[in-house]
C-alpha cells in the first residue's frame, strides 16, 4: 500500500510540473496577446515593446547558464517553488506598472525565473522515476508547452475583456502561486540511487572545444529565433496586418499552435520510421530536416493573404515545420552525445537560441517602427532552415550514434 501511494505521488508530481510548465507558457504569452490594448494606452513604440521581449529573452539566456546548478543546490523541492514563486509574483508585478521601463524590468524577471522550468523538469524525471519510466515523463513534458500556447489565446484575451488587462496579470500569476503550495504538500522520498542519475559535471570550455557542440549551437541560434519573434509577435500580426481585435485573434493563434503540436509530434516519428526501413541515423535525421525545412518557406506568403484564417493556415504549416525540426535538431544532440553531458550540451544550445531570438525580436521592432513592416522577418523565417541544415552537415558530414563511454571519454578528453 505504501509502494502504490508512493507511486501515485509520483505520477502527482508529474502532473504538477505538467501544469507548472503550461502556466509558464500562459506567464510569458500575456504581454503579446495584451500588446493592442497595452500599446494603445501606454502609446508604446514597436521597438519599446522589442525591448521588453529582449530583456525577457536577455535574462531567460543567463539564467541558463545557472538555474541547473540552482536546482542542484537546493534541491528539486525548494528550488522549483522559489521559481515558480518568482515567476508568478513577477508576472502579477505587470498589473502595476505603467512605464516602459517597469514593464522592462518586469519581463527580465520573469524571464530569469521562468528559465527554471527546464531543469526542474528533468530533474523530477531523474529523481523519481528509473531509466524506462523517465521517457514517458519527458515526453509529457514535451506536450506541456504547446498546451499553454494553445491554451493562452483562447482564454487571456477573453478574461481581458471580461475583467480588465490588470486582472488577467493578476489572476495568471496568482495561479503560480497557488501552485507553489500544491508543491509544498506533497512530499515523497527520492528513489533510491537518484543521486546516480544526476548528470556528469562537464567544463564547458570541453564542450566549446567539441565540433559536435557547435552544430547544436548553430542549428539552436539559426531556428529558435524563429519560435521566439513568433510567440511574440504573431498577436500583433494578426492585429496589424489582418485587423483582428484583442477579442478575435485567439482563435487563429491557438490554431496555429495546435499545428505546432503536431510537428513536434511528427518530428519524432519520422526518423524512427525511416531508421526502422534501414535508413542510418545519419540520413534519417537529415532527411527529415530538410523536408520541415522545405515546408517552412512558404511563410513569406503570408503577407499577401486575404484572410486571417488563410495566414493561420501558412503560419501553423511554418510553426509545424520549426517543431518538427526542432524534435530533430534534440535527438541530433542525443545521438552525438552520451546521456550524462547531452543536459550540458542543450543548455548551451538553449542559451545560443534566446540570444539569436533577442536579435531576431530587436530586428522586428527596427522592421516595424521604420515601415518595412514584417516581411523582412519571414524571409528570415523563411530561409534560416535550410540554412541551419547546411551548417549542421558542414560541421558533422556524418552523424553517427556515439558509444555512450566512448562518447563522453572523448569530451572528457579535450
Amino acid at each position: 500500500m505504501v509502494a502504490q501511494i508512493a507511486d501515485k505521488r509520483r505520477w502527482l508530481l508529474v502532473g504538477l510540473v505538467f501544469v507548472a510548465i503550461v502556466l509558464n507558457y500562459v506567464d510569458r504569452q500575456i504581454l503579446a496577446l495584451l500588446k493592442p490594448t497595452l500599446q494603445a494606452e501606454f502609446d508604446w513604440t514597436d521597438r519599446n515593446y522589442s525591448h521588453m521581449a529582449s530583456a525577457f529573452q536577455f535574462a531567460a539566456a543567463l539564467a541558463f547558464l545557472g538555474t541547473g546548478w540552482f536546482i542542484d543546490k537546493v534541491g528539486l523541492r525548494r528550488g522549483f517553488a522559489i521559481g515558480v514563486g518568482v515567476w508568478s509574483l513577477a508576472g502579477m508585478a505587470h498589473a502595476f506598472v505603467t512605464t516602459v521601463a517597469g514593464f522592462v524590468t518586469s519581463r527580465a524577471v520573469l524571464g530569469a525565473a521562468e528559465s527554471i522550468g527546464t531543469p526542474a523538469a528533468v530533474k523530477t524525471a531523474a529523481t523519481y522515476f528509473n531509466a524506462k519510466e523517465r521517457s514517458v515523463v519527458l515526453g509529457l513534458g514535451g506536450i506541456a508547452p504547446n498546451v499553454g500556447a494553445i491554451l493562452t489565446p483562447l482564454l487571456i484575451p477573453l478574461m481581458a475583456l471580461m475583467w480588465g488587462w490588470q486582472s488577467t496579470f493578476l489572476i495568471a500569476g496568482g495561479l503560480g502561486l497557488v501552485w507553489v503550495a500544491v508543491w509544498l504538500m506533497v512530499r515523497i522520498p527520492e528513489q533510491p540511487g537518484a543521486a546516480d542519475a544526476a548528470a556528469t559535471k562537464i567544463a564547458w570550455g570541453s564542450l566549446l572545444r567539441d565540433r559536435r557542440q557547435w552544430a547544436v549551437i548553430l542549428g539552436k541560434a539559426l531556428t529558435d529565433q524563429v519560435w521566439w519573434f513568433l510567440l511574440f509577435f504573431m498577436p500583433d500580426l494578426f492585429h496589424r496586418v489582418f485587423g483582428l481585435s484583442q477579442g478575435t485573434l485567439g482563435l487563429p493563434v491557438a490554431f496555429v499552435y495546435f499545428m505546432a503540436a503536431l510537428g513536434g509530434i511528427t518530428g519524432g516519428f519520422l526518423p524512427s520510421l525511416l531508421m526502422t526501413r534501414g535508413w542510418s541515423v545519419n540520413a534519417a535525421r537529415k532527411a527529415s530536416m530538410l523536408i520541415y525545412a522545405v515546408l517552412i518557406l512558404p511563410v513569406p506568403l503570408l503577407v499577401h493573404a486575404d484572410s486571417a484564417w488563410v495566414a493561420a493556415a501558412i503560419l501553423g504549416l511554418g510553426l509545424f515545420a520549426h517543431q518538427g525540426f526542432s524534435t530533430n535538431l534534440f535527438g541530433l544532440t542525443t545521438d552525438v552525445f552520451p546521456a550524462k553531458i547531452v543536459g550540458s550540451a542543450i543548455g548551451i544550445g538553449a542559451f545560443a537560441g534566446n540570444l539569436s531570438g533577442m536579435a531576431m525580436i530587436e530586428f522586428a521592432g527596427w522592421s516595424l517602427d521604420t515601415g518595412r513592416g514584417y516581411m523582412p522577418m519571414m524571409l528570415v523565417c523563411a530561409f534560416t532552415y535550410l540554412a541551419a541544415l547546411a551548417a549542421i552537415h558542414l560541421i558533422l558530414p556524418r552523424i553517427v550514434a556515439v558509444d555512450e563511454e566512448d562518447g563522453e571519454a572523448q569530451v572528457l578528453a579535450h
